[in-house]
């Protein structure tokens, strides 16, 4: 193999399983509907309150149920066939999303009902990512395993890149009706994928659902130091570097451009996710998964302190406006999205494959939505501190402080853990 072809994305998970293969292409399809509805979502509630608080909370609403759903959601997938588990998931999510556009056509929609209907999808949706994620390391080889969460970045990448311009320009043109309608229309993919898979009852002993489940999960992370620092890690990263919340405000009162300003910055954090899985093949050789997180992470770090600072220069220079928008800023501040997503995609592929490598499978549902409730509950998380800091002082000082706080814990509690920069992909150990 050439050098040049060394470093593209391996795509032999695909090839090897034509089960994971039809997963993964409805989650792309799914996906980008959901990030669709997410975004719109948030200009929706913008629109109703012109509140960034408000807009953050969207988020918060959902942190208790998401984390509960995700808690027992892993329960049910360590002890039921994994495949109907997530298919009814995926028929709560659908269902919620067609209230949701049907309120929406009707003009029967409330601030209250786009709290709601976040929470159920966030809730659905987080026993659905545990599920399929448990599932993966039963349809391809753990020599695989890399590849196929290099795989997920491009998921990410596609999705995150599609849905949120998608949603900026629908939004603009058509309205919120048509862009939950979409949304409804591509979920149906997601059952495609899940349809076609066999049945998948976990191996080894099962636990039945109930707090006896949970305390052996619990007990099993207390021994697992190295998945618990990745959680840890991953935390730190989502509470103090996730600007998302601010991005309606940012394209209404301080870059300009309006909704679509506000698709094209968490756009750019998926362009940067989407190329860094493309070029990915030298990432996924890379055995020291400890300690590539670390280093991913600190990237991530500076990449929203960069961030910070292409929003100060915005405050400074002036107000703009929706139709008067700071072209080279917006530019700017994209491309230290792109980068943050680069990161922390490259961060996402060892999490992952740790995750799918070093826990049994008898106890990788539970282990699995303790980390979809980290990696999704983190942002709600970020969501508050991003939102009330905005509010309490100016739209850029969050990801300012944000940046240089991220760089900081992580570096002393990976360097305190010598265990955690020494896992080795090739012996994996929780």
């Amino acid at each position: 193999m050439s050098t040049a072809r060394s470093h593209l994305i391996d795509l032999s998970p695909l090839t090897a399983s034509p089960a994971f293969a039809r997963m993964w292409i409805g989650s792309v399809l799914a996906g980008i509907g959901g990030q669709l509805t997410i975004v719109t979502v948030m200009l929706h509630v913008f629109e109703l309150t012109e509140s960034t608080f408000a807009v953050s909370m969207v988020a918060v609403a959902g942190l208790v149920p998401m984390i509960l759903a995700g808690l027992y959601g892993g329960m049910l997938a360590d002890a039921l066939d994994r495949r109907r588990v997530a298919l009814v998931a995926a028929t709560v999510t659908f269902a919620s999303t067609g209230l949701l556009a049907g309120l929406t056509w009707a003009g029967a929609e409330t601030i209250w009902w786009l709290y709601v209907l976040s929470i159920v999808n966030s809730a659905a949706n987080s026993v659905g990512m545990a599920t399929r994620t448990a599932i993966v390391p039963r349809l391809i080889p753990r020599d695989k395993l890399a590849a196929a969460s290099a795989l997920n970045g491009v998921t990410f990448g596609l999705t995150v890149m599609a849905g949120p311009a998608l949603a900026g320009v629908l939004v603009a043109l058509t309205g919120y009706g048509w862009t939950y309608t979409l949304d409804v229309v591509l979920m149906l993919s997601m059952f495609l994928g899940l349809w076609t898979l066999p049945a998948l009852r976990p191996e080894g002993e099962i636990v039945r659902p109930g707090l006896a489940s949970l305390v052996d999960g619990w007990r099993f992370l207390r021994r697992a130091s190295n998945i618990r620092m990745q959680y840890i890690v991953d935390i730190i990263a989502m509470t103090f570097g996730q600007p998302l919340a601010l991005f309606p405000a940012l394209g209404t009162v301080l870059l300009g451009g309006g909704a679509v300003t506000t698709g094209i910055l968490t756009a750019a954090v998926a362009v940067g996710t989407f190329a860094s899985s493309l070029f990915s093949g030298r990432v996924v050789q890379y055995r020291w998964h400890g300690r590539g997180i670390e280093r991913a992470v600190e990237a991530y770090g500076v990449s929203i302190l960069i961030f910070g600072v292409v929003l100060l220069i915005g405050a400074v220079s002036g107000r703009a406006t929706e139709s008067a928008p700071q072209i080279g800023l917006i530019v700017a501040a994209s491309l230290a999205l792109a980068l943050s997503g680069a990161a922390d995609n490259v961060s996402s592929i060892y999490r992952n494959t740790m995750m799918q490598a070093a826990v049994p499978d008898t106890i990788r549902g539970r282990l699995q939505g303790v980390f979809i409730v980290v990696v999704a509950g983190g942002p709600r998380i970020g969501a508050l501190y991003a939102g009330t800091l905005a509010t309490l002082t100016t739209l850029w000082f969050p990801p300012l402080l944000g940046g240089f706080l991220v760089v900081g814990l992580v570096a002393v509690l990976a360097r305190r853990s010598a265990r955690f920069r020494l896992y080795d992909a090739e012996n994996p150990e929780p």
